[in-house]
C-alpha cells in the first residue's frame, strides 16, 4: 500500500512537471509496466485529478484542467521559490495580489518542513519593502489584465483594447508577443495590426480589453532576438522634451552596472569609452542622473545641459566649503 501511494505521488509529480507524457515514458520513469501505469492513472482520476488520455501510437497522458485546483507537489527548491515569490508579490507592483499572496503564503508556511521554513523566514527577516515617492510614481497594474495579456501571448490570440497614449485614448488591435517588466513598470511588446509595425505599450495605460480572447494568429518573427533589449531601446527613445547623448570616459562593461535598462541604453564608442542615450523632461534631473554615475563624461547633446551642469557644480562646491 505504501509503495503504491509513493508511486502515485511520483506519477503525479511527473505529470505536473511536463505537459505531455507517453505511457512508455511514464512506465520507464516509474519502473513498472504499462498496465500498472493505466491503473495508477485511474486512481488519480478517482482522487479528482483530471488526467487526459490520447489514444493511438502517438497518444499519451497530460494533466488536464479540472473544476477544482488539485494539490501540487513541489520539491524543496520549488517550495522556497514559491514562498519567496508570494512574499514579494504581497508588496509588489501588481494591484490586487497583496491579500491573495499573503493568504497563499500563510497556507504554504503551515506545511513547509522546518528546514525550508527556516530559509524562507531568513529571507523575510532580512528584507523590507521600500515605500514612498518612488513607489507612488509607478502605477500598479491590474492582476486580471496582466494574466489575460500573458494568456493571449501564450495562446497567440489577438487583443482588441483601448490604450491611453500621449494623444488620448485609441482603440488598438494587437498580436501580443511578450510581457517585459522593469522594477517599476510592465510593458507589452506587440504587433500593431492597424499601424503594421511593432509597438511597445505600458500595461498600466491599457484600459478594458474588448472581446477577449480574440482570434488566433500565426506568430511573427520579433523585431530583435533580444526582446528585453528592444523594449529597453523603445522606452528610452520615447519623445522626451530633452534627449541626451553622454560620452562616458569608461568602458561599457564598467558603466553598464551603474545604469538601468529602463532609463537609457549604452552603445560602445571604442575600447575605453561608451555613449549613453537617455531622455527626460527636466534638465535638472538629467544633470544629477549623469553626474552621479561616477565616471568622467562629456555632453554631446543637448547643449542646454552644459550650463545646468555648471550651475550644479558651483552649488556642490559651495556646499562643501
Amino acid at each position: 500500500m505504501l509503495e503504491t501511494s509513493a508511486r502515485l505521488l511520483r506519477l503525479l509529480s511527473l505529470l505536473q512537471s511536463r505537459a505531455d507524457w507517453t505511457g512508455a515514458e511514464l512506465a520507464e520513469r516509474l519502473g513498472v509496466g504499462l498496465r500498472t501505469v493505466r491503473r495508477d492513472i485511474d486512481r488519480l482520476r478517482e482522487l479528482g485529478y483530471p488526467v487526459d488520455a490520447t489514444p493511438g501510437v502517438a497518444g499519451g497522458y497530460r494533466l488536464g484542467v479540472g473544476a477544482a485546483l488539485p494539490p501540487l507537489l513541489l520539491d524543496d527548491e520549488e517550495a522556497v521559490a514559491v514562498a519567496i515569490s508570494l512574499r514579494t508579490a504581497a508588496t509588489g507592483s501588481v494591484a490586487g495580489l497583496e491579500e491573495g499572496s499573503l493568504r497563499a503564503l500563510a497556507k504554504l508556511q503551515q506545511v513547509l518542513p522546518s528546514r525550508l521554513r527556516h530559509r524562507v523566514s531568513a529571507f523575510q527577516a532580512a528584507t523590507v519593502p521600500l515605500a514612498g515617492a518612488a513607489g507612488a510614481a509607478a502605477p500598479a497594474v491590474n492582476a486580471d489584465l496582466l494574466t489575460a495579456i500573458a494568456a493571449a501571448c501564450r495562446d497567440h490570440r489577438r487583443l482588441r483594447l483601448r490604450y491611453q497614449g500621449r494623444d488620448g485614448i485609441s482603440e488598438r488591435e494587437l498580436e501580443p508577443h511578450r510581457l517585459v517588466h522593469t522594477p517599476r513598470r510592465w510593458y507589452l511588446l506587440a504587433w500593431d495590426v492597424g499601424r503594421q509595425d511593432w509597438r511597445t505599450f505600458r500595461v498600466d495605460r491599457i484600459q478594458v480589453p474588448l472581446g477577449m480572447p480574440g482570434a488566433r494568429f500565426t506568430p511573427r518573427t520579433p523585431p530583435q532576438e533580444d526582446v528585453a533589449a528592444y523594449v529597453s531601446r523603445a522606452i528610452t527613445s520615447a519623445p522626451y522634451r530633452y534627449e541626451a547623448r553622454i560620452l562616458f570616459h569608461a568602458p561599457l562593461e564598467s558603466v553598464a552596472p551603474q545604469t538601468s535598462p529602463g532609463a537609457g541604453r549604452l552603445e560602445p564608442a571604442g575600447a575605453d569609452r561608451c555613449v549613453y542615450l537617455t531622455g527626460s523632461n527636466s534638465l535638472d534631473e538629467l544633470a544629477v542622473y549623469v553626474a552621479v554615475k561616477g565616471f568622467d563624461f562629456e555632453v554631446l547633446d543637448p547643449p542646454e545641459l552644459v550650463p545646468v551642469l555648471r550651475e550644479l557644480s558651483d552649488r556642490l562646491r559651495r556646499a562643501v566649503r
